[in-house]
């Protein structure tokens, strides 16, 4: 019930306020600030630069008399452009006296700056209370009331006669006199701001909202000041619709030559009409970029809080010092008072002084400026260097409008193909033409739709194509030809190899093969192109030289008779090499490398060599190993042995066999301990022999 007694008040009081406050006049300091214009120019555009980069130049040209002005306007998105780029020329010897624009500051910022704050859309209740101290003239079924706002508060109110819940009514509260009086919100037909100083902010915080609101164009007033009737010049640049291009190619049947036909499809998405203006279009990208210029910016600054010092306590002082010690303490003594003062004054005399060299240096320096009698345009006509222009003179386009344009009419060559691609289609060739630009222009990216023989064959799509350069281009299924890609067939092979200090270097080459066949059904001789992916670090071979060749795909071209077949066989090879150190490698390793084919013979001595010095070491270690494991059998018989002996009698002549017994597996030991240290400097010497063998090879 409160929130419906605070909306009803609010739809009427604001109202009254508002009514109240404009009907109040315009302040002189407002009305004196405004500029004096009373000679405005028409100044329209004649000239349109647009880049497929997104941007457009604008050029507008027109007479001005005397001092005048001419306004423009832009979307609020818009300005930083305008900021960044706009270029002007007085051609009739006068200046350029000052551009003005609405200024931009957040909304929210802006409101708050104002005396009344309505920035959080606040209530009835909330804004007289925002109005504390304010003098206000109060209108209710009482009569009229005067008085200072003290506040408002809410006033609970017994409910109706069915003894429902208590009703909140907001009461404000106001000083007339020497007495307060309360007045609920209900009961007021109208509010009236008794101080002009703060109807006139309100006022003025009502408009600022209702500009950022509603208003999304920003009028630009240019100045010119100058004698006579003379001609002036603007530019900038804006954002603008990317303007495209789309064609028509016709084939023709017979010795008819094909022709392209191009379209540019331009769009005037500005606040102003084009009439007989010149209009160039460039086919080149310029760096464009967004800065945010129009925007205030403010930055943080920070809080230094003031440094505060705790009072001293009363001090007590002892006795006094002997004569000797108080030289040593006049050294310490504070300078006198004059002196500080003297000492601050030089320190204010340099930063004076200081300041003042500043400012005449400033002084000298805008003297010496000199950037002409007026500001010169830097936009013209010309040579484009790399990039290609359409000129399109006498374009007329109202604001809003998009238009066709024809910028192509020209004879092209254009040869009918079929195109495979098997990632594309895996039976059939595509419907295609090969074109070369014979127009001399530069034919930018787009659609293209094809007719063929008069009539509508498909669509394609075109990079660009600068003069003399050929694209091609595909717009349907070829129907008529059937291509089969058969199986790839890849091999692999030693080609030759060498041994440089104990690492076999092995040169492989690798071949994978596909073989297209072409079979067309159609009774007319057909020109196919066959695209082939490329495999980085491959090379053809044994294969047909291709028409071009692209970072993706070999491009091989062939004529297929009507009825025919036709076979091609693409073949790419890889050469790679593998190093293998022999001394780690094991003999049956060893040997299969020694039998491979293209391995020099030289190469095959020395493998073979080295297979041998290999197979006798590994003979010495199988011994080693034999005989060392028949070492480790011995402990388990002994051990067995010596068991037996603890539980028989050392008379028996079975306890003095089983002595002889370890006497004799004793010497057995000794004996086969003294093999494997003979086998071991064996092992070793041959191993060294083989490593000197290894390491001193260098043949291939």
């Amino acid at each position: 019930m409160k929130s419906m007694f605070r909306a009803a008040v609010l739809s009427w009081a604001v109202m009254g306020v508002s009514l109240a406050c404009a009907q109040q006049p315009a302040p002189a300091d407002q009305a004196q600030s405004a500029p004096v214009q009373q000679n405005q120019a028409d100044v329209p555009v004649r000239s349109v630069v647009l880049y497929t980069s997104g941007v457009g130049y604008f050029e507008h040209s027109g007479q001005v008399n005397g001092d005048a002005h001419t306004e423009l306007r832009f979307k609020t998105d818009q300005i930083n452009d305008i900021l960044k780029s706009l270029v002007l020329e007085d051609q009739g010897g006068g200046t350029i006296r000052s551009i003005t624009y609405p200024s931009q500051d957040p909304i929210g910022k802006t409101l708050r700056s104002f005396q009344v704050d309505i920035s959080d859309n606040p209530d009835l209740a909330e804004l007289l209370n925002r109005l504390r101290g304010a003098q206000v003239v109060l209108q209710s079924a009482e009569g009229q009331l005067s008085g200072t706002v003290l506040g408002v508060e809410d006033r609970q109110i017994p409910g109706g006669p069915a003894g429902g819940p208590a009703l909140s009514v907001p009461v404000v509260k106001v000083l007339t006199g020497g007495t307060i009086r309360a007045i609920d919100l209900p009961g007021l037909r109208s509010i009236e701001l008794a101080d002009a100083q703060l109807r006139q902010e309100l006022n003025q915080a009502l408009v600022a909202l209702a500009q950022s609101r509603g208003q999304d164009k920003k009028p630009v007033v240019i100045d010119f000041s100058g004698q006579g009737q003379r001609r002036v010049r603007l530019g900038y640049v804006v954002q603008t619709p990317i303007w495209k291009t789309s064609y028509r190619l016709v084939l023709g049947s017979g010795d008819e030559k094909p022709r392209l036909q191009g379209w540019a499809i331009v769009e005037n998405q500005t606040d102003n009409d084009w009439s007989d203006v010149n209009l160039s279009l460039i086919s080149g990208r310029p760096i464009s970029f967004v800065q945010d210029l129009y925007q205030p910016l403010y930055i943080q600054r920070p809080v230094v809080e003031p440094e505060l010092y705790t009072s001293l306590n009363p001090q007590r002082y002892g006795g006094g010092m002997a004569e000797g010690a108080a030289d040593n303490v006049a050294l310490a003594a504070p300078a006198p008072a004059a002196a500080l003062k003297s000492s601050t004054g030089g320190m204010r005399s340099r930063e004076q002084d200081a300041s003042r060299q500043s400012f005449a240096l400033a002084r000298t320096a805008e003297e010496k400026m000199d950037i002409g009698r007026s500001v010169s345009s830097i936009a013209h006509a010309g040579d484009m260097g790399e990039l290609f222009q359409y000129v399109v003179p006498h374009v007329t386009l109202a604001r809003q409008q998009s238009a066709m344009l024809p910028i192509v009419t020209d004879e092209i060559s254009a040869q009918r193909v079929s195109i495979y691609n098997e990632s594309v289609l895996a039976d059939h060739p595509l419907n295609g033409a090969q074109l070369k630009n014979t127009t001399g222009k530069h034919l930018l990216a787009g659609p293209i739709t094809v007719f063929d023989d008069g009539a509508y064959a498909g669509d394609a799509q075109i990079e660009n194509l600068p003069p003399d350069q050929s694209r091609l281009i595909s717009y349907g299924i070829d129907l008529k030809m059937l291509v089969n890609a058969g199986g790839q067939d890849s091999r692999s092979e030693v080609t030759t190899g060498r041994i440089v200090k104990g690492v076999l270097e092995l040169t492989y080459k690798s071949v994978q093969s596909r073989q297209y066949v072409a079979d067309n059904k159609a009774d007319k001789a057909r020109s196919l192109i066959i695209e082939h992916p490329i495999m980085p670090g491959w090379e053809l071979v044994d294969s047909p030289k291709p028409q071009e060749t692209t970072a993706q795909v070999y491009r091989f071209a062939t004529e297929v008779a009507a009825g025919k077949q036709q076979t091609i066989k693409i073949s790419q090879q890889n050469i790679h090499r593998q190093a293998v150190a022999l001394l780690p490698l094991d003999l049956n390793g060893l040997m299969l490398y020694q039998r491979s084919g293209e391995i020099p013979q030289a190469v095959r001595d020395a493998l073979a060599k080295a297979g041998e010095l290999k197979r006798t070491l590994a003979e010495t270690e199988l011994q080693i190993a034999a005989k060392q494991e028949k070492l480790e059998s011995y402990p388990a018989q002994q051990t067995r042995l010596r068991e037996n002996m603890k539980v028989i009698e050392r008379t028996s002549d079975l306890y003095a066999g089983y002595m002889k017994r370890l006497q004799t597996q004793e010497q057995e030991i000794l004996q086969l301990q003294d093999e494997i240290e003979t086998l071991k400097k064996q092992a070793q010497t041959q191993r060294q022999s083989l490593e000197t063998y290894l390491l001193g090879l260098n043949v291939g």
